[in-house]
Parts: C-alpha cells; structure tokens; sequence
C-alpha cells in the first residue's frame, strides 16, 4: 500500500525581503509559533525551511489528516495572511 501524504510546500511572497536570511524576515516567528501548535499536538512530523537561495520551506503532516485540514491550517499561517510566505498543498508519495 501507498503512503500518499498532503505536505506544504511554502515560497517566498510579495513581502518577502530578498536576500535577507529567513529568522531575518519579519513575521517569521509568528509563522513558527503557528506549526509549532500542530507539532505539540502531533499534527506534524517533519518541518523547516530549504537552505538554498530560492528559500521557503516545506511541511509535513502527521498521517491521518484530511487535505482540507491542511489547507485550512496552511492558508490560515500569518505569514501567508500577511504575504510573506505562499503556502501550496501539494500530494506527495513517500517511499
């Protein structure tokens, strides 16, 4: 059987200051302090930003959420509210 996860997938938006090292951006804590309330109640297994140029980052959720609650939670992140930070829901397959 196939373990076909939803993960977010996040780039930089509009506000995003480029060049400027992402703990740098403004607003990036609170889009911690966002996933870290799904990481204390188990809702996410792995998470953190990429470390090449093109930034952003990605997220995954603990097994057994529905696409729509990953949506739901991703779109209602500060920093995409705010524009810093675009979330994509994307369907990945782990090996």
């Amino acid at each position: 059987m196939r373990d076909i996860r939803h993960v977010i997938v996040h780039t930089p938006g509009p506000l995003w200051k480029a060049g400027l090292p992402i703990f740098q951006q403004d607003g990036v804590q609170q889009h911690i302090e966002h996933f870290r309330q799904w990481f204390e109640a188990g809702k996410l297994a792995l998470g953190g930003p990429f470390l090449d140029a093109a930034a952003g980052g990605m997220m995954i959720p603990a097994e057994g959420l529905t696409a729509e609650e990953i949506k739901a939670f991703a779109v209602a992140d500060p920093t995409v509210v705010s524009g810093l930070l675009r979330a994509e829901v994307r369907e990945w397959l782990s090996a």
